[in-house]
């Protein structure tokens, strides 16, 4: 059997039983580190994101066509498909979760249950099993069982109230954020969740959902109302705390800048002729409340700059500042494919594929980059189910199933 080789999480064992974008997130996290992912899909049509897009990319020879989106989320697994309601398959099913360390799923509250796979059941047959269990507003409540999409929850959990030109023109991210988030958390807790049973040997529910993931980044717009009793507002690309930071036009363009200290905005004024301690401008406090003028002051001194050569000014002056980059050229940029998120994989029917890759990196004590993983295309529907079968086989045969510790 393949497997990603010598991450942290090399030797975890994940039965993937999720679909669309939370759960596979989280076990492609996970993939990333090193641990052996199964995902178990249902036969014919397969995840839901088979058969999103387009984009869909049809192999050169001919053959069926792969999703963009499914390729997204799925890199480093291998891909069984399984009818749940089939006595054989769930045979295969339990054989895999027996030897599992971690399952995911993000079936909705109950279905587990009534497909005869509640958490008694999965504990009976694996005590030190880890089971991350993703819903899109909670496990219970009052609204408990309210089926959960991205732009949804991203609606439902306030972040579209937060984000757009305005607070009458509610905006959602460009990505589907609250997925991400859940399968964030999620992973995290799954981790968290490994390293407390090596030290009880028991396993353990981790539960999230894509609201709570979602309000848990609420960060200070989500203090702002608990403790000062202010409600957030959608206000473009500025921030709601700090001035001046945001985008701001230029002779032929916009730039970025972040002036996030006082110490910035002296050198900031300056540089460009402005007075620091101008009525209305002399704190930052201040700088909030006059925001306008404020962006308007700034726009009329960038009037007479060139986007590179005013980018260049700030970076010699230290101040943080950037430029706003289509993904074409993020994926092109050199300091992009410095830091490695970019991965080229072997898909079996489309050839050689560059996807994005993931974001962290590991160093040794004295700062050596360790090469820990070797990537895998995502599957093909059903690709390792023969494989699977008769590793599975052959551990009943050979093994008892082991009980994790």
């Amino acid at each position: 059997m393949s497997e990603t080789a010598d991450g942290p999480l090399t030797g975890t064992f994940v039965v993937d039983l999720s679909r669309a974008l939370a759960g596979p997130h989280a076990t492609m996290m996970l993939g990333d580190l090193g641990a052996r992912i199964v995902k178990i899909e249902a036969p014919g049509a397969g995840d839901d994101t088979r058969g999103w897009g387009p984009p869909f990319v049809t192999p050169a020879g001919g053959g069926a066509p792969e999703s963009t989106y499914f390729l997204a989320a799925n890199r480093n697994k291998e891909s069984v498909t399984l009818d749940l309601r089939d006595d054989g398959d769930r045979a295969v099913l339990l054989g895999l979760v027996r030897r599992a360390d971690v399952l995911v799923e993000n079936f909705r509250t109950g279905v587990l249950d009534r497909l005869g796979l509640g958490l008694e059941t999965l504990h009976e047959l694996n005590p030190g099993l880890v089971i991350l269990s993703i819903t899109g507003f909670g496990h219970d409540g009052p609204e408990g069982g309210r089926p959960g999409y991205d732009q949804i929850a991203q609606g439902e959990a306030g972040l579209m109230s937060l984000t757009g030109p305005d607070p009458d023109t509610p905006q959602k991210s460009g990505v589907p954020i609250s997925d991400l988030l859940a399968g964030m958390y999620g992973a995290f807790g799954v981790v968290a969740a490994l390293h407390e049973r090596s030290t009880t040997g028991r396993g353990a529910v981790v539960r999230t959902s894509l609201l709570a993931a979602t309000v848990g980044v609420h960060a200070f717009q989500g203090s702002r109302w608990t403790v000062a009793r202010e409600v957030g507002r959608a206000q473009g690309n500025h921030h709601a705390s700090i001035a001046p930071y945001g985008l701001f036009r230029c002779a032929d363009g916009s730039v970025q800048i972040a002036v996030g200290s006082e110490g910035l905005w002296r050198t900031f004024c300056a540089a460009f002729g402005l007075d620091p301690g101008a009525p209305g401008l002399a704190s930052n406090a201040e700088r909030v409340a006059n925001r306008d003028a404020l962006v308007a002051l700034v726009e009329e001194v960038f009037a007479g700059w060139e986007a590179a050569a005013l980018l260049t000014r700030l970076r010699e002056l230290g101040i943080p500042a950037g430029r706003v980059r289509t993904l074409e050229e993020v994926y092109t940029w050199d300091q992009v494919l410095s830091q490695g998120l970019l991965v080229d994989v072997d898909h079996e029917t489309l050839g050689r594929l560059q996807l994005p890759g993931p974001p962290l990196r590991f160093f040794d004590t004295v700062g050596r980059e360790l090469t820990r993983t070797r990537h895998k295309a995502p599957p093909v529907l059903g690709a390792d189910g023969s494989a699977v079968r008769a590793w599975l086989a052959w551990e009943e045969e050979s093994h008892d199933a082991p009980t994790r510790r």
